[in-house]
């Protein structure tokens, strides 16, 4: 293999700088007008920081609860709309060049596709919190348009967070209002349920059991003595008959002559069947047959004593008889009365006994009703608490969203206008029409070189004909000669210089940009 020799390619980059210069020029030259010539579309960002509530989530518990990248997926929907975008794209005046018609429907989805999100995931951030900030990308034609399409769709983007933010506590606090006077009647409904059921029930609650037991033991205790003192009260009743009875028979032997006692005998029986009558009746009912067998005797004696009173000689009175009698009297008749006094207590207690005891037995059953009424209650009445404290937490929430201290979006870093536009890639354009202009002319340059058969040293002329060189004459130049060779020379220099002018220019377009080269071309002509 042959040693590379650094002076010989020396030599021939020198014998063939035209077809290094020139295509090297050409594609520095074709480079630099296609920086100019295509079209070239701009990108312009904002950074939108969300800021977390101000007001600590101890204090006002933070209602919307939806995931930041849903919610920004959700306005980035809305701002995508076809309504929106037709309202940016005549504020802006977007996609109207001369020449252009397209239609609305091609310039929502040209604006459409120009608009990008980006939420970030920084690799700093924790997995699985919430992301602190997102991008707003905008892609167009002319800078300061981009950027005010960027800022505008920034601002878009922090209303509709408010708006959305805001609809939804109001919507819950609505929908919690709602809910709680439904509850709220429930409950009502339930305690009018309920204070009817103990009304209903009243003296058979599961409360009063305690107080029932007490009554019926009173109860029967006043059963007791008012079956002892209609005991004694019968008692005195035939005691008191047997008197009238005794006092009437007195009466009468006095009232009749001597052959009249037999009738006196018979008076005499009367009262006493009337006294076992008495007695009777009080133990037995008016169709058991004593009692009815012996109605019929006093009424067969009684027939037969008004038809012996005609035939009766009246004598005087006895006053004092009388006056006994009288007093009997009255006394059997108060008797009676609180005899039928007593059977008509006695039959209230019963009643009242009876009752009480049904509302004993019920008591069980009563008090699985209750506790079923009172536990739907206390359910309804918990549910009522819990939701009016969620009222009372969505409605905090709804001032604080509406004074702007919730979570928000902030525009940290707004859209600026762009200097470079995104596409196309200036320095990579104007790298590779560099490199392939250079590699061009040197390739050109050596395969020139390679079919070139003159020989240029004596060396190629030995290694070639394999024969020795005995002497070589230097190369006499004329006047002639001289001045083209002087011309060749400064015609490379400019070239040269030309160039170094043009990577120059290469290089203020590759840092600077097209607009603000031109920009700065044009300062500087005006300068001069």
């Amino acid at each position: 293999m042959e040693p590379f020799e650094i002076e010989k390619y020396k030599e021939i980059a020198l014998r063939r700088r035209w077809w290094i210069i020139i295509p090297f020029l050409l594609s520095i030259l074709t480079g630099i007008v296609a920086v100019l010539v295509l079209p070239k579309v701009y990108q312009a960002n904002t950074l939108i920081l969300i800021q977390p509530q101000k007001v600590p989530a101890s204090y006002v518990q933070e209602i919307v609860t939806v995931d930041i990248e849903d919610r920004v997926r959700t306005i980035t929907q809305q701002v995508t709309s076809r309504t929106n975008l037709e309202k940016i794209i005549k504020e802006f005046n977007l996609y109207n060049e001369p020449g252009s018609h397209m239609f609305m429907e091609d310039k929502v989805k040209m604006l459409r596709e120009n608009i990008s999100i980006e939420v970030s995931s920084g690799s700093s951030r924790r997995r699985g919190a919430a992301p602190s900030s997102f991008q707003i990308f905008f892609t167009g034609k002319y800078p300061k348009r981009v950027a005010n399409v960027t800022n505008a769709l920034a601002s878009y983007f922090i209303s509709q967070n408010l708006k959305i933010r805001e609809d939804q506590a109001i919507g819950t606090s609505e929908f919690l209002a709602d809910e709680l006077e439904n509850i709220r009647r429930r409950l009502l409904e339930k305690e009018e349920e309920l204070k009817k059921y103990r009304e209903k029930y009243m003296g058979g609650l599961p409360e009063q059991l305690e107080t029932n037991l007490r009554i019926l033991e009173r109860i029967q205790e006043q059963i007791v003595t008012n079956q002892e003192n209609l005991r004694e009260a019968e008692n005195r009743k035939l005691m008191i008959q047997q008197q009238i009875a005794e006092a009437a028979e007195m009466r009468r032997a006095r009232a009749v002559p001597v052959e009249r006692q037999g009738e006196i005998a018979q008076s005499t029986s009367l009262n006493q069947l009337k006294a076992q009558l008495a007695s009777l009746e009080a133990k037995y009912t008016q169709r058991h047959p004593d009692v009815i067998h012996l109605k019929e005797k006093i009424a067969d004696l009684e027939s037969k004593e008004k038809a012996d009173v005609k035939t009766v000689q009246e004598v005087p009175e006895n006053r004092d008889v009388i006056q006994a009698e009288r007093n009997l009297a009255n006394q059997l008749r108060e008797i009676e009365l609180e005899i039928k006094n007593l059977k008509a207590e006695a039959a209230q207690l019963h009643s009242q006994m009876k009752w009480y005891q049904t509302q004993v037995e019920k008591t069980p059953k009563r008090e699985q009703e209750l506790m079923s009424l009172n536990r739907d209650y206390e359910n309804i009445r918990e549910t009522y608490s819990s939701l009016l404290g969620r009222k009372l937490e969505a409605e905090l929430a709804v001032s604080m969203e509406r004074k702007q201290k919730g979570e928000q979006f902030r525009i940290l870093d707004p859209a600026k206008v762009p200097i470079r536009p995104l596409k196309p890639d200036i320095r990579r354009i104007l790298l590779m029409t560099v490199l392939l202009g250079f590699a061009l002319g040197c390739g050109l340059a050596y395969l020139r070189e390679t079919m070139d058969t003159s020989f240029r040293r004596p060396e190629d002329i030995e290694e070639t004909l394999h024969i020795p060189i005995i002497a070589s004459l230097p190369f006499t130049l004329n006047a002639r000669e001289i001045k083209r060779i002087r011309r060749k020379e400064i015609l490379t220099v400019v070239s040269v210089g030309l160039t170094f002018l043009l990577l120059g220019v290469v290089i203020v377009l590759s840092l600077k940009g097209v607009d603000a080269t031109i920009n700065f071309v044009k300062d500087f002509f005006v300068k001069l």
